[in-house]
């Protein structure tokens, strides 16, 4: 399938626009007045996408700024959860939500959807240390969590490509965050939040001091320190509330055995889910049974004790017989706990009149917790040695929770009377700067040394040791060797020891416990430690003023290691595979860039930047941009632009990563096995490539800027981003196709049947080419009202109208519009639609503020006219949900602030105020029965109340 050129795309985007560009506009354009004689002349500053100082707001490449005003207009008490309900902001993002991905605790924004990998986020212009737990095992990203809330003076979006400005990464755009500078007095704030239903407090402390006037004193010293306790939402206390949590969906049309079914389903012949009881299988017939059922086939003993009724009060009905519960619902969480403590501190020194010196010191620390499901007993995993496979896990013949007693049983089994598996992580980010800023010959120079530290340690509770689990339910000769090597624990207790399951678990020792999971860590640290130097200036004249002109050169080494969790290297924590990685890297860079006013009307700019690293070669990346201003209220302005992403050293390290995906078996599937037809759970062993290249990319971007009216402002631009060589994981499919797998034989159904495919052997590998583009509204008008004070109006509307994806053999996808891609974070879909609007009334001391988040409905298949239709189905083969439709999603935020004096405000936020429930998304991995781009409604309805005093 073929893309528009940008061209093609604007002449489709106007159409789309108009009405929304009307409903801006209520007079007639008129002509700005002149700027009054005497004026002032306007400072020269700093935007994000340029090197070069101007006084002019408006590039050529188009940006986004939200100011504070901006930002406690939203309600958001952190900066993570205001870029992530951005229009811009799309698939590929990271949640701090998501507490049990590769990269939990941290939070990532993903502009144009193409990863938060893809976008460079900045800190007063410079980099920081990305966050130690990559996402996916791979997708290495700033966590948005390390930056002060209160700290922050407004926040820069570059929303076309940047390599050319800023080097690797910026592929998407840039986010840059400004902190204040030179602030002097004290503030501080308190605020506390709190949902409809009395759960998830989010308290929040903040004091920011500065002292110093650079005019008088020659110096400005500020600090801000910045305290956050959010509390935990769990999915059971949603219940009621839609699909929210919820993993047993049959009262929306879905089966027992659909893959969101109960725990505990006894799926079809020699199938069978975890069960709270435990499901047995039969060793002559392959048919599984719940332990606790009287009439299971060829018991040698019965378990009334283990009857689904002394379990659980969930609704039953399995056609199979199993026990269902909804572990899902019992034990994951909305929102986990989180504990942050920022301090941001700057000294500014006034050397002379012509030199500023300047240090910035950053600290972070972050505990949270997150919590899951309890341990199945019989996930495969994956490890740099080979997969293993846990389907084998049975209860010996002498087990005396065995209903087959005198015979080796398999068993499915989920530990609940182990306890959730838990995540505690912590994080501690350091950054610091210093510099010296000023003008010598006429240009102006910026140069500075920078070092960022992110460390992160990761402990887990609940996760089951397989040498130890196999030798209690299995005191086999060889399990109970494999223990006694593998287990001091293990060694310490009574020979001929069981795991009492189901309604014997009380029986249990916490010794027993102790050695069948033991707290298991791993940790990661990140570093970054830069040198650069910039300089610009303007020379001569040209018809429409001055040639601006900046050169920049800057050296950078690159530090990143990620420790395996203990026990993962050797493939023994059942269900958790191996992750693990270590790099370092040397880079330095030229760069340079012009900004030629030709005519009066017309700008033209371009940079250039070269790039050398230690690993992977070099780079020359330019950026070409013109803007045309016929008339002071209007202008149209381009750019082109190629970027670049380095690997990571997850890529291109050492190391290596095993994961889980999904995967039909076509082997099995032609052999007449049904469930070989539907995608299974596969362990997926990934291995880092050293021959791997840089991901390389094209960008455009085409608009218009037009201030109709004195206090009425709109941008429409239409942009384009191609991204080739793609570093991604080899496809299951295709290394399926290749053979590079490894079987079950003991699943095996007939002679014949290989067995089921347990785990795929893949690399990291050049692949992919990505085209995505779309149109960007944004309009802004204030009306004057005299005594009844001013009202803004605003929209920023993103339409996304393709999102083209092309593998190795040609084959291309669309995924615009529909659920699809989930090899992306969360598999929560690629909306064509985000729109933001905003209403806001100030008089005097009272501001009110109302926002509106839209996203925009999508097609629950995994990519445009796929041939296998809806991604999912009810019980009764109909395309679910709603026809095959994730419905869109919509919620509006109050916002109120009234000034009691020059120094105390008070303050109050309702969010979701209409309190709306979240589509059904039965797709999704990243949250349960509702889609994470919708995680406000999931929570409810939230309130919020603070104050801010300045002395």
């Amino acid at each position: 399938m073929k893309i528009r050129p940008v061209p093609g795309v604007l002449r489709r985007a106007f159409p789309i626009a108009a009405p929304l560009l009307m409903t801006v506009l209520t007079a007639q354009a008129q002509t700005t007045a002149p700027t009054a004689a005497g004026a002032q002349p306007i400072q020269r500053v700093e935007i994000t996408g340029s090197n070069i100082r101007r006084s002019q707001a408006e590039t050529a490449s188009p940006v986004q700024t939200v100011n504070r005003a901006d930002i406690e207009k939203s309600g958001k008490t952190t900066v993570a959860e205001l870029l992530q309900t951005l229009a811009v902001d799309n698939q590929g993002s990271v949640p701090t939500t998501f507490g049990n991905g590769f990269a939990s605790g941290a939070s990532g924004i993903s502009l144009r959807g193409l990863g938060a990998a893809s976008t460079l986020v900045l800190l007063n212009g410079r980099r920081i240390a990305p966050y130690g737990l990559a996402d996916d095992g791979q997708k290495v990203f700033a966590d948005l969590n390390i930056i002060p809330a209160e700290a922050v003076e407004r926040v820069e979006i570059l929303k076309d490509g940047a390599s050319a400005i800023y080097g690797s990464d910026a592929i998407a755009g840039v986010v840059n965050v400004i902190l204040r500078k030179d602030y002097v007095g004290t503030t501080v704030r308190l605020s506390q939040g709190l949902s409809n239903e009395s759960d998830g407090g989010d308290t929040r402390l903040a004091v920011t001091h500065g002292v110093g006037d650079l005019e008088t004193d020659r110096y400005n010293f500020l600090f801000s320190a910045e305290y956050g306790k959010k509390r935990e939402v769990w999915n059971r206390d949603r219940a009621g509330r839609g699909a929210v949590g919820r993993a047993d969906l049959r009262d929306f049309g879905f089966s027992a055995q659909e893959a969101l079914g109960g725990t505990g389903a006894i799926v079809a012949r020699n199938s069978a889910g975890s069960s709270v009881v435990g499901n047995v299988r039969n060793p002559l017939t392959n048919d599984y049974y719940s332990r606790g059922n009287p009439a299971g086939v060829g018991f040698t003993r019965t378990f009334p004790g283990a009857a689904c009724s002394n379990f659980t009060n969930h609704p039953q009905g399995d056609p199979g017989g199993g026990c269902l519960t909804d572990a899902t619902q019992m034990y994951n969480q909305i929102q986990p706990r989180q504990e942050t403590l920022n301090l941001f501190g700057r000294a500014t020194f006034q050397l002379n009149n012509d030199w500023q010196a300047y240090v910035e010191l950053n600290g972070y620390h972050s505990d949270s917790e997150s919590f899951s499901t309890p341990s199945g007993i019989s996930g495969s995993v994956g490890y740099p040695g080979g997969p293993v496979n846990n389907a084998d896990v049975s209860l010996g013949a002498a087990h005396p929770d065995n209903p087959y007693f005198g015979s080796r049983a398999r068993l499915r089994y989920i530990a609940s009377d182990v306890g959730p598996r838990t995540s505690a992580i912590e994080t501690n980010f350091v950054r610091a700067v210093a510099g010296l800023k000023g003008t010598v010959a006429g240009w102006d120079v910026d140069s500075a040394l920078l070092f960022s530290q992110s460390k992160t340690n990761r402990d887990q509770n609940g996760y089951l040791q397989r040498d130890v689990a196999f030798a209690l339910l299995d005191p086999s000769a060889a399990n109970v060797a494999a223990a006694r090597a593998g287990s001091a624990a293990y060694n310490g207790l009574p020979a001929g020891s069981f795991w009492r399951i189901g309604e014997n678990a009380g029986l249990n020792s916490q010794a027993l416990y102790d050695a069948l999971s033991p707290t298991i860590s791993n940790d990661a640290t990140t570093s970054i430690a830069v040198a650069d130097v910039k300089a610009s200036r303007e020379f001569g004249q040209l018809p429409g003023g001055a040639l601006g002109v900046a050169v920049g050169a800057e050296f950078r080494h690159d530090e990143t290691e990620l420790n395996p969790t203990s026990g993962t290297d050797r493939g023994n924590i059942i269900g958790l595979g191996y992750s693990a990685y270590e790099g370092q890297r040397n880079s330095a860079a030229l760069y340079t860039e012009v900004i030629a006013p030709v005519l009066p009307t017309v700008e033209l700019s371009a940079a250039l930047r070269y790039d050398h690293f230690n690993d992977v070669g070099n780079s020359y990346t330019p950026k070409a941009g013109f803007k045309w201003t016929p008339v002071r209220s209007f202008a149209l302005r381009g750019t082109f632009a190629r970027g670049f992403r380095a690997p990571s050293a997850a890529e291109n390290g050492r190391g290596g990563l095993a994961a889980f995906s999904t995967s039909d078996d076509p082997v099995r599937c032609a052999l007449g096995i049904p469930a070989a037809c539907a995608s299974s759970s596969v362990a997926v062993i990934t291995s880092p490539n050293p021959d791997l290249s840089p991901e390389k990319s094209k960008s455009f971007s085409l608009g218009a800027v037009w201030d109709p009216l004195p206090r009425t402002s709109i941008s429409l631009d239409a942009w384009q981003i191609e991204r080739k060589n793609e570093i991604n994981q080899e496809t299951t499919s295709a290394a399926i196709a290749a053979g590079n797998l490894v079987r079950d034989p003991g699943s095996s159904q007939f002679a014949g049947d290989p067995g089921a495919i347990v785990a795929v052997l893949t690399n990291y590998i050049n692949s992919n080419s990505t085209k995505v583009n779309g149109i960007d509204l944004d309009a802004r008008t204030t009306f004057q009202m005299g005594d009844a004070g001013s009202l803004t109006a605003d929209i920023k509307w993103t339409h996304m109208f393709k999102f083209e994806r092309t593998d190795l053999e040609g084959n291309t996808v669309d995924y615009a519009g529909t659920h699809g891609n989930c090899d992306a974070t969360n598999c929560m879909g690629t909306p064509d639609n985000r729109i933001n609007l905003g209403l806001t009334w100030d008089r005097g001391p009272l501001r009110l503020s109302g926002v509106v988040n839209h996203r925009g409905k999508f097609d629950n298949t995994l990519f445009k006219d796929d041939p296998d239709g809806c991604a999912f189905h009810f019980a009764n083969g109909d395309d679910s949900p709603n026809g095959c439709k994730i419905s869109s999603f919509t919620t509006l935020d109050l916002t109120a602030k009234y000034r009691f004096t020059n120094k105390a405000e008070l303050f109050a936020t309702i969010q979701n105020v209409l309190d709306k429930e979240p589509p059904l998304d039965p797709l999704t991995y990243g949250a349960a029965g509702y889609n994470p781009l919708d995680y406000s409604g999931a929570l409810g309805r939230y309130f919020q109340v603070g104050m801010r005093y300045t002395f």
